[in-house]
């Protein structure tokens, strides 16, 4: 947001460069230059007017193609078109890794990365998913220790906190890695189901290993 009166401490030569062409401030910013200026006595003719609404008017249409090429590089491209690559949903892949923990999340992910010939992108997905355990482990007990007794809610553990963090990441590796705006049908939920009633098995079997994990906090 642009402070008004921090504008006001300009010269007027210095906000005369607001309203050239080809300048990088912000449409709000060359508002508040062209009304200071105007305070301060600045006469503009009409056409002079009509180039400084002319140039807000490019910077608030470019600001708008910029605010949309980046939510549709967060969109999730995902299509009926029996001609697209087949890869796991990714919404499937950020509940696994939520839930049961960024092994399964990750190893789905870099099957996709595999798919997609991104062998770096893969193995560096798979590193992440097993790395981040211990790094879970550790970290969830310390939150803990270090915070007041009683100020982790039900919905605001350390372990919601580093499941979240998990994939989050794992969100970032999609985007990073995968083709911008790449249209994907959704592969079988097979392999997927499998993975997770796996993962699910073992962490039942050995929660010590998963102690930082969400589901070993609910049967706390």
């Amino acid at each position: 947001m642009v402070n008004k009166n921090v504008l006001r401490k300009l010269s007027n030569q210095e906000l005369e460069r607001y309203l050239k062409e080809g300048n990088r401030f912000v449409p709000e910013a060359v508002q508040a230059a062209f009304e200071i200026l105007e305070e301060r006595g600045r006469i503009f003719n009409e056409q002079e007017k009509t180039a400084v609404q002319q140039l807000i008017q490019r910077k608030q249409e470019a600001e708008e193609v910029k605010f949309t090429e980046e939510r549709e590089l967060w969109k999730d491209h995902i299509t009926e078109d029996t001609n697209a690559v087949k890869l796991f949903p990714r919404d499937l892949i950020l509940l696994a890794g939520g839930l049961l923990g960024t092994i399964p999340g990750a190893l789905l992910l870099g099957l996709n990365f595999v798919k997609l010939k991104k062998y770096g992108a893969a193995i560096l997905t798979f590193i992440f998913g097993i790395v981040f355990l211990p790094i879970q482990n550790f970290l969830v007990p310390l939150i803990y220790k270090e915070s007041i007794q009683g100020f982790f809610t039900y919905r605001k553990s350390p372990e919601f906190f580093m499941a979240a963090v998990g994939a989050l990441i794992l969100l970032l590796l999609w985007v990073l890695f995968t083709p911008k705006k790449l249209p994907y049908k959704a592969a079988s939920y097979i392999l997927p189901g499998i993975i997770c009633l796996i993962m699910l098995a073992i962490i039942i079997n050995y929660p010590e290993w998963f102690s930082g994990y969400l589901l070993v906090s609910f049967a706390k």
